[in-house]
């Protein structure tokens, strides 16, 4: 049997004290010698106060990773070049070929928008939603088709009615304060835009002054042609109150002629004899010298000639010639569920509204004794095709405008009547001097259906001006069309007259409670609206065209933006609606 081998460890003595030696003497050739063993081992001082940490961590992120660094620098521990031996070496070689694989399953960052982004978000998707179902399941429609609300309920808080939130006490600021978008209408355009539409400019309503360069007046006034006859106004409504008010008549036997430019036969004579090269009527000109303020949709089509002439039109099938009520409110008429007949409704006040204002033009005349002919008979006045009628107290009369650029506008302007006003001549005596006026009536539908609502009759004897800053608020479009056309007119005198319902729930019987004479230039004045920024504005939309090609164009306002943006359609656009109109008036005869 073998003996096994036993090496005796290597020892090496100290004589001097306790330990290994500082030089052991170790022979290289033992293997158990300390040079032969650790030989070629890194060696690193270490201390009993030090941290041990991991030796590796690859949870751990790299930021983290430099603030532990920064520690140890911080506490002058780890310093630079210590334990060199530890520290790690990138092999040039290997790093080439070196490719790290992730296996983790990668995590997509979802946005997540904010509250109100949110709110808006889902908003259009209910609009977008209830325009399909609209789509598949309505004809089409015009702007004075019954609108669809959309309701927002908020509870009380933040920003809602109640104390505090973000809205602050009484919640008047925030998104939903005083309303917000609970009471939102989304309305539809006056026309739908085609494909084949091409979009030529756009512009900000509330900002359009900005592209208003040249604000001066008409550098002269002319006029062209007196048409049709007046009667004198009866200076006994000057003295209808409360207390005695007059009953409005209706005006059964009078025909009124809202013609537009392009079937005004006197326009065509002045276009074709080359007195203008800009036409267009009062209306359609007072409207838009009075946009920015409008708040419905509408739109107006332009024609130009391949002369050059410019031609502002309207569409026959609009509801262009139809008033508005309480457009610029801000609670406007809307369809009610506690009005199963709808004549709260905004189509229905709007048909009730005109038929005031024509009634009410013609009731403050007096008889044919006190009637001044022109020197041309009514143009549109045929006594074959109205047999038992006759026209309504009108003088058309035409004006040219030279705005200078080249710009001669050709406008036909409309005056109601004629009023005798006391005008002193001498120290000691008066004489009674004939003025042009123009005639308008406001209505008053139910108090208690408008915002804030002021009832007529408690208010309109004693407290006039505060009905009236209340109508400037609510009907500031309307009044600012009709000052428009009163200055476009040179009427002398505006008459305003204040029309309620005989009660509330009546749309067909009305009482006259107030009128009030003004003159067009200071009441443009006292509602802020300026006349060489009117002027400013035609003269901006006739720059459009000026460098257009012949053809039709359309302007026309967004229904819930207040944008109005300018087309070029087709030349055979709203044809077919004409035709259509031409059918029936042949069915019907």
């Amino acid at each position: 049997m073998a003996s096994t081998s036993f090496n005796i460890p290597f020892v090496p003595s100290n004589p001097d004290s306790w330990g290994p030696p500082a030089d052991d003497g170790s022979d290289d050739a033992n293997p158990n010698s300390p040079t032969a063993k650790f030989a070629g081992l890194p060696f690193a001082p270490f201390g009993r106060s030090d941290r041990l940490g991991r030796a590796a961590d690859f949870t751990s992120s790299y930021h983290a990773h430099q603030q532990r660094q920064r520690d140890r620098r911080r506490l002058g521990r780890d310093g630079e070049g210590a334990n060199v031996e530890f520290q790690y070496r990138v092999d040039a070689e290997e790093d080439k070929t070196f490719q790290l694989v992730d296996t983790a399953k990668a995590q997509t960052r979802r946005f997540v928008a904010p509250a109100r982004k949110r709110q808006q978000m889902n908003r259009l998707r209910q609009l977008n939603v209830r325009q399909k179902r609209e789509a598949a399941n309505a004809g089409p429609t015009t702007y004075k088709s019954i609108p669809q609300r959309t309701r927002w309920n908020r509870p009380s808080g933040r920003g809602g009615r109640g104390r505090g939130g973000r809205g602050g006490r009484g919640g008047r600021g925030g998104r939903f304060g005083r309303g917000g978008w609970r009471d939102r209408i989304d309305r539809q355009a006056s026309v739908s835009v085609r494909p084949d539409w091409q979009r030529i400019d756009e512009f900000d309503l509330p900002k359009i002054s900005k592209h208003v360069t040249d604000t001066s007046t008409p550098a002269e006034e002319q006029d062209l042609l007196w048409c049709g006859f007046l009667d004198g106004y009866n200076d006994v409504f000057d003295r209808v109150s409360t207390r005695a008010p007059v009953p409005l008549k209706r005006a059964e036997n009078k025909e009124f002629y809202p013609v537009t430019t392009m079937d005004d036969p006197v326009i065509e004579k002045l276009a074709i004899d080359g007195v203008g090269n800009v036409f267009a009527t009062d209306a359609i000109l007072a409207h838009l010298m009075t946009c920015p303020r409008s708040i419905y949709p509408w739109d107006i089509v332009v024609q130009k000639l391949p002369g050059g002439a410019l031609f502002f039109d309207k569409r026959d099938a609009s509801q262009f010639d139809y008033l508005t009520v309480n457009e610029t409110a801000n609670q406007p008429p809307r369809k009610e569920d506690d009005d199963p007949e709808g004549i709260n409704a905004p189509e229905r006040l709007s048909l009730e509204a005109t038929m005031i204002n024509q009634n009410f033009s013609q009731q403050i005349l007096k008889s044919a004794k006190t009637r001044k002919n022109f020197d041309l008979p009514n143009p549109f006045f045929d006594e074959d095709d109205d047999e038992g009628m006759e026209p309504a107290s009108a003088a058309y009369r035409y004006r040219r405008f030279d705005l200078g650029d080249d710009i001669q506008l050709v406008c036909r302007t409309e005056l109601h009547g004629i009023t005798k006003k006391k005008v002193t001549t001498t120290a000691s005596a008066k004489d009674d001097e004939e003025q042009y006026m123009t005639a308008f009536a406001l209505n008053e539908f139910d108090s208690s259906k408008t915002h804030l609502g002021i009832n007529w009759r408690d208010k309109i004897d004693s407290q006039r001006g505060a009905v009236l800053a209340n109508e400037l608020k609510n009907n500031s479009f309307k009044l600012a069309k009709w000052t428009a056309q009163s200055i476009l007119s040179g009427a002398s005198q505006m008459k305003i007259g204040f029309v309620s319902r005989t009660t509330p729930k009546d749309p067909y019987n009305h009482v006259v409670l107030a009128t009030q004479f003004y003159r067009p230039k200071d009441f443009a004045a006292q509602i802020t609206l300026s006349e060489g920024a009117m002027w400013g504005m035609i003269r901006m939309l006739v720059g459009i065209f000026k460098d257009r090609p012949a053809g039709k164009y359309v302007i026309m306002r967004d229904p819930n933006k207040s944008i109005m943006r300018v087309y070029g359609v087709p030349p055979d656009t709203f044809e077919d609606e004409d035709d259509d109109e031409d059918e029936d008036e042949e069915s019907e005869e």
